[in-house]
């Protein structure tokens, strides 16, 4: 399969910026960095944008037959429907874990299910974000929070890339080296 074709479909550059959106703003709201802006007033975004948006276009992938980017799409856009909507209800702090757990599993499958490398890397870095901030829940810990929406922006600016480097045409992978000295592609 040739990911630069797949990489360049309408449906997955779509995906890929609803998400590099979502993870961003929410990313960016649980750093504290941008003064006065929360997780929670991310909720929009992750209800329409990432929820939404993000499931229609994994269901439109899985019409396509693009089985990876349609999966990924729909449980993600699941996970932030999910979580925009439970935002007002009140959640046990072990319970919101619990949640980050088990979506923090979904994101390790997606890593290791495939996809391009710019997809790997951008569900590793959400796995490794969900797992911190089911930690901080369980923990009420602030610092283990503000750590993992950094890798939440992280994860957001890797999928931001990659919508952007398909629509421009730039390099999504790395070019590939000799295996060893003196080796050349002929052999």
């Amino acid at each position: 399969m040739d990911h630069d074709v797949t990489a360049g479909r309408t449906t997955t550059i779509t995906g890929r910026l609803a998400l590099g959106v979502t993870l961003l703003a929410f990313g960016l709201g649980c750093t504290g960095v941008v003064g006065g802006v929360t997780a929670d007033d991310t909720l929009t975004v992750a209800h329409y944008v990432g929820g939404v948006a993000l499931f229609a276009v994994g269901l439109l992938a899985l019409r396509e037959r693009d089985t990876v980017s349609g999966t990924s799409f729909t449980a993600l856009g699941a996970l932030w429907f999910t979580w925009a909507v439970s935002a007002g209800n009140q959640i046990s702090r072990n319970g919101a874990g619990l949640f980050l757990l088990l979506f923090a599993l979904v994101a390790l499958t997606l890593a290791l299910a495939g996809g391009d490398l710019l997809d790997r890397t951008c569900h590793g870095l959400l796995c490794a974000a969900l797992l911190l901030l089911a930690v901080a829940r369980f923990a009420d810990s602030g610092a283990l929070t503000r750590a993992g929406g950094w890798c939440a922006v992280a994860a957001g600016a890797a999928t931001w890339y990659a919508a952007t480097a398909a629509l421009a045409h730039w390099p999504t992978a790395l070019p590939r080296r000799a295996a060893g000295r003196g080796v050349t592609a002929t052999g």
